[in-house]
């Protein structure tokens, strides 16, 4: 059987799709606090492996989904980057439909070296392939790191799409998400991602 899996290279990366033996190392990373701090909770491995379950079906279903994120120096798996259906209950505001969420996260022991955007630029790409109209991000207010990922990928924000994620309760301090916007329109970035620059010593 043919995988409905669009696989993509970068420079650096491997972006394919998810096999039996990332399990272990996906469900180590989603047990991870860092790793989750701007999520409600970790995962435990029956949810992280769901989760794995519903990547593999949402590729089939869409001809879109999440990348198993492989380095090509060391053939490590070390997360996952690409696009997913926006969730129903996700209030986009102006929403141009067919939408599509792009969303990445990777193990900790990787971040600092701009994988996210390098892997994140290819789903907009495929995402212009596809004929998508608009593909969005979203992540808590406090999540300062993802937001310059956005920025790098050239997604604009706008404060009026802000809102209160319907999922977590009202008081929490991850309720508040901020929404950036893609738009795939003949000659729209990224063609080339904004260039990342390591952070200076801590």
């Amino acid at each position: 059987m043919t995988s409905p899996v669009v696989e993509r290279r970068t420079p650096r990366l491997l972006l394919r799709g998810f096999v039996h033996d990332d399990r272990s190392a996906f469900a180590a990373m989603n047990a991870d606090p860092a790793v989750m701090e701007h999520y409600p909770a970790p995962l435990s491995r029956d949810q992280s492996d769901a989760f794995v379950d519903r990547v593999r079906a949402t590729w089939a279903e869409h001809g879109y989904g999440l990348w198993a994120v492989e380095r090509h120096d060391t053939a490590t798996f070390i997360g996952y980057v690409g696009l997913w259906p926006v969730p129903a209950d996700v209030p986009v505001r102006a929403r141009r439909d067919p939408c599509a969420e792009v969303g990445w996260r990777l193990a900790a022991a990787h971040w600092g070296n701009g994988f996210a955007t390098e892997a994140a630029a290819q789903a907009l790409q495929l995402a212009r392939t596809l004929g998508l109209s608009e593909v969005v991000s979203f992540t808590a207010a406090t999540n300062d790191r993802s937001q310059a990922v956005m920025r790098r990928l050239g997604m604009t924000h706008d404060p009026r799409d802000d809102f209160d994620h319907p999922a977590i309760p009202p008081g929490h301090v991850l309720r508040r998400h901020v929404l950036y916007r893609w738009m795939p329109q003949p000659g729209s970035g990224p063609a080339t991602p904004a260039p990342w620059t390591p952070a200076p010593p801590a």
